[in-house]
């Protein structure tokens, strides 16, 4: 269950992010609560990850799915770059983190 939350701390993270971009965006309330309730959620799932896994693990691959999926959610909404070696090293990083999970 401990990597189900880690997943779920991930995507929160991405959301937090996606929201920064749209409170800069749009100045709106509405991005502000989903803001925080996207880094709120990030942290109670990062925490109950924490329980049983590593925190040199939880953590990196917390941020990898966070860092990626912020990466991909800016090509995708945003209309940010998607050049091959961005997408490359995208992978890369989601690699290290499955790597990190197949050592743990």
């Amino acid at each position: 269950m401990s990597w189900v939350y880690l997943i779920l701390a991930g995507i929160f993270e991405m959301i937090g992010v996606a929201m920064i971009n749209s409170l800069y965006k749009n100045k709106n309330w509405q991005s502000f609560v989903l803001m925080l309730a996207g880094f709120g959620g990030s942290f109670l799932f990062l925490a109950l990850a924490m329980k049983a896994l590593p925190m040199g693990t939880a953590y990196a691959i917390w941020t990898g799915i966070g860092a990626s999926g912020g990466a991909i959610l800016g090509m995708l909404l945003y209309g940010e770059s998607k050049d091959w070696r961005r997408v490359v090293f995208i992978v890369m990083v989601l690699g290290a983190a499955v790597g990190l999970k197949l050592v743990s």
